[in-house]
């Protein structure tokens, strides 16, 4: 038996975009990963990786601070999103050759995931880090934006392909 073409979710019959009505879904556990990574010269990633320090400040730890805010108004940034009640949000980065990789985990009990709320947060980090070097190299790189882990729901568990 043939499995029917997905549809997407927020449109409706018309092709018109709007909300997913999940008041009937019942609140159950949910977990989110995602990544970005920010590729810089050789040169700036030695020196970032030596003292953590544009001009600006700090960068990772204010990277951090800004994905998490960011997860906390996804609803107001993206249109169709429902504002969430997070358990959890927390951004974290390493470094991958001259290559800041930056990963966050959102967590809440809802009706809906938290997959836009963790790629928000690692959006939001990576632009608070090229904002903060781009006086010393308006070059850098955000790539590779994308979910790297979800969980609960109906759709139950997805792992992206390494």
């Amino acid at each position: 038996m043939k499995k029917p073409a997905p549809t997407l979710s927020h449109l409706d019959a018309e092709g018109r975009p709007g909300m997913v009505d999940v008041g009937s879904k019942s609140p159950t556990a949910r977990t989110a990963r995602a990544e970005a990574i920010v590729d810089f010269t050789p040169a700036l990633a030695r020196a970032l990786r030596r003292t953590g320090r544009s001009a600006k400040g700090n960068v990772l730890d204010t990277a951090r601070v800004a994905g998490v805010l960011a997860a906390k108004k996804t609803a107001e940034l993206i249109p169709l999103c429902h504002s969430l009640p997070l358990d959890h949000v927390d951004v974290q980065g390493h470094w991958k050759g001259s290559s800041l990789v930056l990963t966050s985990t959102a967590s809440c009990r809802g009706a809906t995931g938290v997959e836009m709320e963790a790629l928000t947060a690692v959006g939001l980090a990576a632009l608070t880090v090229y904002d903060m070097c781009k006086a010393v190299d308006k070059g850098l790189v955000i790539r590779a934006i994308r979910l790297l882990e979800k969980t609960g729901g109906k759709s139950g568990t997805f792992r992206a392909e390494k």
